[in-house]
């Protein structure tokens, strides 16, 4: 079996972006409740809550007052946060990693997961989300096998993309030996973008180059805008749109 993953880009309308801007910040509640009781016990008797304890503990908040919202957020995307909180606490106590960090709702990136019960359907080019429903999606590249799980992310630029984990049969190719004679040597330079053994040049295009007077124009209009307004946040959209530009070229 081999796991390969594939990326699609989502169109979600007005509604279903609300439903997920919901998720977004359901996760990073329960992520950072779960890491202040990992924290808090582990400074009242010096060793770790149990990742189990952490569930049970959530299962009763979700029918206590003020947090039946939780029931309208998916719960494996609940049980594959709390998993991701005891992941990166193990990972500090054996000394992988640097003590987990709280989410903070200013992050220009924003992501939860969806274990199961996710649907691609390549023909109306759409893909069924668990809480959230039917979304348009660019699926532009086909997959056979099953779906272990899948991720919805939010970039800066208010771009929407979903990552699918499969499970596939697909045997990896096996490597080809390497020769002098189906073999050929390239540099990578700063004039020129590529130069091969033959003396063959390959032209720079100098996306970043051309693209840095527009980024600065942007990013001065961003710096007069009023901290906390509705202007400076659209602008910041218009800012990270044009480093995604550059990004992709």
């Amino acid at each position: 079996m081999t796991l390969k993953a594939y990326k699609y880009r989502i169109y979600p309308n007005a509604a279903v972006e609300e439903r997920f801007a919901q998720h977004f910040g359901a996760k990073r509640f329960v992520y950072n409740t779960a890491l202040e009781m990992k924290k808090r016990y582990y400074e009242q008797f010096g060793k770790g809550i149990s990742k189990r304890a952490v569930q049970d503990q959530f299962v009763a908040l979700k029918s206590a007052p003020g947090f039946t919202w939780l029931y309208e957020i998916n719960s494996q995307t609940i049980l594959a946060t709390l998993n991701d909180v005891h992941t990166a606490f193990g990972n500090f106590f054996r000394g992988n990693a640097r003590f987990p960090k709280f989410k903070s709702r200013k992050n220009n990136w924003q992501s939860y997961q969806c274990p199961q019960h996710v649907q691609v359907d390549f023909e109306l080019g759409k893909v069924k989300i668990p809480k959230i429903g039917w979304v348009k999606a660019k699926l532009h590249r086909e997959f056979l096998g099953k779906i272990k799980t899948c991720t919805i992310k939010k970039n800066p630029a208010g771009e929407y993309h979903i990552s699918v984990l499969v499970e596939t049969n697909e045997v990896l190719p096996t490597k080809a030996p390497i020769t002098s004679e189906s073999t050929k040597g390239f540099d990578l330079g700063i004039k020129d973008f590529l130069i091969g053994e033959d003396g063959s040049r390959v032209y720079n295009p100098r996306f970043l180059q051309q693209s840095l007077p527009i980024l600065a124009i942007k990013q001065k209009k961003l710096s007069r805008k009023q901290k906390g307004s509705s202007a400076r946040e659209k602008q910041k959209r218009i800012v990270a749109k044009v480093h995604n530009k550059i990004t992709n070229q």
